[in-house]
């Protein structure tokens, strides 16, 4: 073990494939260990070791349990380990996929991850629950809309308006529901006021996140943030140090236009959308809503905004 420079940890439920080598690059160890054994397999290895791991579920808490034992962890974006993987006839596998990881860590030029805190795994837990109790939401007023076509009753896309007279039509002898229909859009209805208030708990939950955060407080008074915005935005990128200026962000969220460019041609095609759909979803509907509304206001940056557009 006191040979191992660097190891490649291929990261699973139940199983974790090690790959580790020694100064020349050459296999010292490769094997699967179960997880209950990797931390004391780890614990063996010498003080400083590079552990590289896929930022992938699970990789910020091994990432921390790790890095507190004196080990060089690194956590490595999924896509910029894919090149290093040698498949040849054996094809994609947990040990190819800890060689490519191994093999990654290697590059003098290799970006690494930054490791999350509890914290901020803590705050992005807030909003990915968030996202599902509204994606569930859209799909219940969905279900409702659909049982109530089946009958004749058809209302407007607003679901304010369908929430507003849903309580009336559930009440009305006169329609066409049948008993059992009526009881359905009753449970129904139920459910949707249930995912509002998880979802104005989250909202809460996140408020008091952004008003204990001087970042996020910062963020938030940025034009187009917003509360749900800056909190995304410090728990999901945690040190802006890590990038040298905005464009180097813009890339990182995935922003910018991939490119195909070859013998001097520049070609440009579609942004990379390489990183957090959510974070970038939210950032851009943020920029929207500023555009949108810059002429009801005077100040410079709204001024400029309409210059733009």
């Amino acid at each position: 073990m006191s040979a191992i420079v660097r190891v490649g940890a291929d990261l699973a439920k139940q199983v974790i494939q090690v790959h580790g080598v020694d100064r020349g690059g050459r296999r010292v160890v490769g094997r699967a260990l179960k997880r209950d054994q990797f931390t004391a397999w780890a614990a063996q290895l010498p003080p400083g070791c590079v552990v590289a791991m896929e930022a992938c579920s699970s990789g910020h808490h091994w990432a921390r349990r790790l890095s507190a034992m004196g080990l060089d962890v690194r956590l490595i974006a999924a896509h910029f380990v894919s090149p290093y993987r040698m498949e040849g006839r054996s094809g994609k596998n947990d040990a190819t996929d800890a060689a490519a990881i191994c093999e990654a860590a290697s590059r003098p030029s290799m970006r690494y991850v930054p490791i999350k805190t509890c914290e901020q795994q803590g705050v992005m837990s807030l909003h990915r629950v968030r996202e599902g109790f509204k994606e569930e939401r859209t799909a219940c007023i969905n279900r409702i809309r659909g049982v109530l076509a089946e009958f004749g009753l058809v209302f407007g896309k607003s679901p304010k308006v369908l929430r507003a007279r849903l309580a009336d039509v559930i009440e009305d002898a006169s329609n066409e529901l049948s008993t059992t229909a009526r009881l359905v859009v009753q449970r129904a209805f139920e459910h949707w006021r249930e995912l509002d208030e998880h979802m104005r708990w989250c909202d809460s939950q996140i408020g008091q996140h952004v008003r204990g955060s001087a970042q996020a407080k910062r963020a938030a008074k940025v034009t187009g943030i917003g509360e749900l915005g800056a909190s995304a935005l410090v728990a999901g990128v945690g040190e802006f140090k890590q990038f040298s200026s905005g464009a180097q962000f813009g890339a990182w969220l995935g922003i910018v236009p991939s490119q195909n460019s070859s013998g001097g041609k520049a070609s440009l095609g579609r942004i990379t959308k390489r990183g957090d759909d959510y974070l970038r979803t939210l950032l851009i509907q943020g920029a929207k809503s500023a555009v949108m509304s810059a002429g009801k206001r005077d100040d410079p940056t709204s001024r400029w905004l309409v210059q733009l557009t």
